[in-house]
């Protein structure tokens, strides 16, 4: 505390020097923390407030000395206070989906801190494909939370990651996602959370800040056509849940560790998610062993009961929702309704004694219990250690690998910077600064807009085209007479919150308004080549400027966070080789004209022509595929290693020797030790361009149980010079990534030709029994 207190006050004496006439605006406060000895010394004597001791043993010997209204107070997320064992208020709900956010009430900016590094939203993180970036982000946002923590600004709880499947090119909060795929998702989740979680000292009940993953489960419609995200049941069949919604879950709490998992508003086949006793005791909890808290998104209780009327008391909704596995309430209806179930007899203390105890160990592990935290080990971080100009870059550099590269003519991009004597840029987001960030954001260090970023390079002359992005009426006569006279035209153009939100899904998937005519229009009259910059959160049908040979070249940006100017600047003059693929697919809006959002099945219907969901499924025409993107060079992939045969052993009276069979299960027939094979692949960087290349490993298993088209098994991001060569390495596990799921959910490894795609490259594998 003495270093923070130091610095809080140097840095407040600077700034009441710049604001004299206004000293109300600098506000510095001491962290919450419990255990204060330096006030009560007396706390010594309370074995919770021993640090020495295993946390189980503290957290028991806390919840003992606890009334049930006291208990109560502890599973709402507006903690309350027991100043006679020296616990402060604690406020648990704080975001941090791309950075340190002001949504939720823990969290805040002042003068003190007033910013935050603000990454791109995770959609065009995910297109990085880097584990180590997500990992890496995750330890920037855990310091800058911490250090605000320290100076009383920040909780040390935070409601991030969101990793469901993105399934719908619609659905408003696809930009808060790693996209489509389960595997992809499962990755950034983990990593992501690991990067915020861990201490560093390999100590799984020490947490740097606690993370949590959500919404659990099958969430992603918000509101579509008046069916909204309170009353949605989802259905959902077994093998879709396992094959495709789950994943995410199962390895953000086993892989990751995470400290909370969060239950969505939604139903799931009937049963409101927060009251559904198999997913939360029985899965999360029974299942993956969840070492830590479950929440309710806000409110999620009240409405099971008011909106959804799923029971016919509060009491009840209460009562359901903690029996199932339930611990903390973000809103107050726990706090108004558990005592009244517990002596109504619909719930035993035991079960509040368990919720409070899974909240009180996550406090713990955070070391909230420890006293004062300047005396533990993240005491030094302060205002100094936000926004740091390596956390800046990070940011920038984040924006750089996600960047999707869409379309190049030939000789198109890379602009050249001294051969470009006048830039024209046009379009609603050509000077965006919110914009970038998205949703669930927090305030960023500072903005680079893309007009910015570009005119720090070229000389620039700017138009708006449009007013804002809904753009009711394209403004073109200025945009046309700067595109004719200029020796290249950037197009910034897409979506922003209020277009693609939070409680806001997408009719269309279009440019908005007249956005296309915009595009179309100045194309005609551009002297230079064309650039095509989409900033938007989601997938859209683009279809018009694909096959416009006037537009020469398209990027994807998402919202690419505060640094995102800078970041397509470097782009499109060549300081930087984009790398970035797309972690979901574009539809065409035949798609959308066609599938109801509320659909949620994967699988393709033939006898509907329902055309399935992702490109795991989907059989329809795409704009753009999962995985598209390219690059200024060419990059060249040969197979080094790789089997024909994969054998699976099986004990001698396997009904499988005698009969023919398509398939294995995993887990009855314990085949899963030591079934592990190596891909090694060679790839050359054969232009003259050095940078950073993507590859993504599929593989086609054979058709049985309704399998998918093609499954991604693996990626890695590496860098090459210019006609350099790098061996990739890939550790394949038969029964995790050659497996597919069946009808009823179980895992099962089909027998016979599985297909491993690497770009155009093709190796067909084999695998059969011994």
């Amino acid at each position: 505390m003495a270093l923070n207190r130091v610095n809080c006050s140097v840095f407040t004496f600077l700034l009441l020097q710049f604001f004299i006439n206004a000293p109300s605006l600098v506000v510095c406060q001491s962290p919450v923390f419990a255990c204060d000895v330096s006030k009560n010394p007396g706390l010594k004597n309370f074995s919770f407030c021993d640090s020495s001791l295993k946390i189980s043993s503290r957290v028991d010997d806390l919840v003992k000395r606890l009334t049930l209204q006291e208990k109560i107070t502890f599973i709402v997320n507006k903690a309350g206070s027991v100043s006679r064992l020296g616990i402060p208020s604690y406020e648990w709900w704080s975001e941090a989906l791309h950075g340190v956010s002001y949504v939720g009430p823990g969290t805040h900016f002042s003068n003190v801190v007033p910013g935050a590094t603000s990454f791109p939203q995770p959609i065009l993180t995910a297109a990085s494909f880097n584990v180590s970036l997500f990992y890496a982000i995750g330890q920037v946002v855990s310091n800058e939370a911490r250090a605000m923590y320290n100076v009383g600004l920040a909780g040390l709880t935070y409601w991030s990651p969101n990793i469901n499947i993105y399934r719908d090119p619609r659905w408003g909060r696809g930009q808060e996602t790693p996209g489509e795929d389960p595997l992809l998702s499962s990755r950034y989740g983990s990593a992501y959370v690991r990067g915020l979680q861990e201490t560093g000292d390999s100590d799984p009940d020490r947490l740097k800040v606690a993370a949590c993953c959500k919404h659990y489960t099958a969430y992603d419609v918000d509101n579509w056509k008046g069916v909204d995200r309170y009353t949605f049941d989802a259905k959902v069949t077994k093998q879709d849940m396992d094959d495709t919604y789950q994943p995410p879950f199962k390895s953000c709490v086993i892989d990751g560790n995470v400290a909370s998992v969060m239950c969505s508003y939604n139903k799931v086949n009937g049963k409101p998610t927060c009251a559904d006793a198999d997913l939360l005791a029985g899965v999360i909890r029974g299942e993956w062993k969840l070492n830590g808290y479950i929440v309710s998104d806000c409110d999620s209780v009240d409405v099971l009961y008011k909106n959804q009327h799923y029971t016919k008391t509060p009491e009840e909704a209460a009562a359901v929702s903690i029996a199932a596995g339930l611990d903390l309430d973000c809103g107050t209806f726990l706090g108004q309704h558990t005592e009244a179930a517990v002596k109504g007899g619909l719930l035993n203390e035991s079960a509040i004694d368990n919720a409070v105890s899974n909240n009180f160990a996550t406090l713990f592990r955070l070391g909230f219990f420890d006293g004062n935290p300047s005396e533990q080990k993240y005491g030094k971080l302060g205002p100094k250690d936000v926004c740091t100009q390596a956390n800046q870059e990070l940011a920038r550099e984040t924006a750089r690998q996600g960047i999707v590269l869409l379309k190049n003519k030939p000789a198109s991009l890379p602009l050249s910077a001294t051969g470009i004597k006048s830039l024209a840029v046009i379009g609603p987001n050509a000077k965006a600064t919110k914009t970038m960030i998205g949703n669930y954001e927090g305030t960023p260090c500072k903005y680079t807009t893309p007009l910015d970023g570009l005119t720090a390079l070229v000389p620039t002359v700017y138009s708006a085209g449009c007013s804002d992005t809904a753009c009711g009426t394209a403004q073109l006569d200025e945009a046309k007479k700067i595109a004719a006279q200029a020796d290249a035209t950037v197009l910034i153009v897409g979506t922003d919150q209020s277009i693609e939100t939070e409680s806001r899904d997408r009719l269309d998937i279009y440019l908005p308004g007249q956005q296309p005519h915009l595009v179309s229009e100045i194309a005609k009259v551009s002297k230079g080549p064309v650039i095509l910059v989409i900033m938007s959160g989601g997938s859209m049908d683009i279809t018009f400027a694909k096959d416009d040979p006037k537009i020469s070249s398209i990027l994807w940006v998402g919202f690419p966070g505060e640094a995102g100017g800078a970041a397509i600047a470097d782009v499109i003059f060549g300081s930087y080789n984009p790398s970035g693929r797309l972690p979901m697919t574009w539809y065409p809006q035949a798609f959308a004209d066609k599938v109801p959002m509320t659909n949620m099945n994967m699988r393709p219907d033939p006898a509907t022509g329902y055309p399935g969901r992702s490109y795991r499924f989907y059989t329809g025409d795409t704009v753009y595929a999962f995985g598209d993107g390219l690059s200024y060079t060419t990059f060249h992939h040969r197979l080094v290693r790789a089997p024909k045969l994969v054998s699976i052993p099986l004990e001698e009276k396997h009904m499988c020797h005698s009969e023919e069979c398509k398939s294995i299960d995993v887990v009855s027939e314990n085949i899963c030790q030591n079934l592990v094979f190596d891909i090694h692949l060679r790839v050359k960087n054969r232009g003259r361009t050095s940078g950073s290349h993507t590859v993504l490993v599929f593989s086609t298993p054979p058709a049985v149980h309704n399998s998918p088209k093609k499954n991604l098994l693996g990626f890695e991001k590496v860098f090459l010079e210019s006609q350099m060569m790098q061996i990739v390495k890939f550790k394949i596990d038969v029964c995790k990534d050659l497996s597919v799921v069946d009808e009823n959910g179980n895992k099962k490894v089909g027998l016979g030709e599985h297909v491993v795609h690497i770009g155009d490259l093709k190796h067909t594998l084999n695998v059969g029994t011994i």
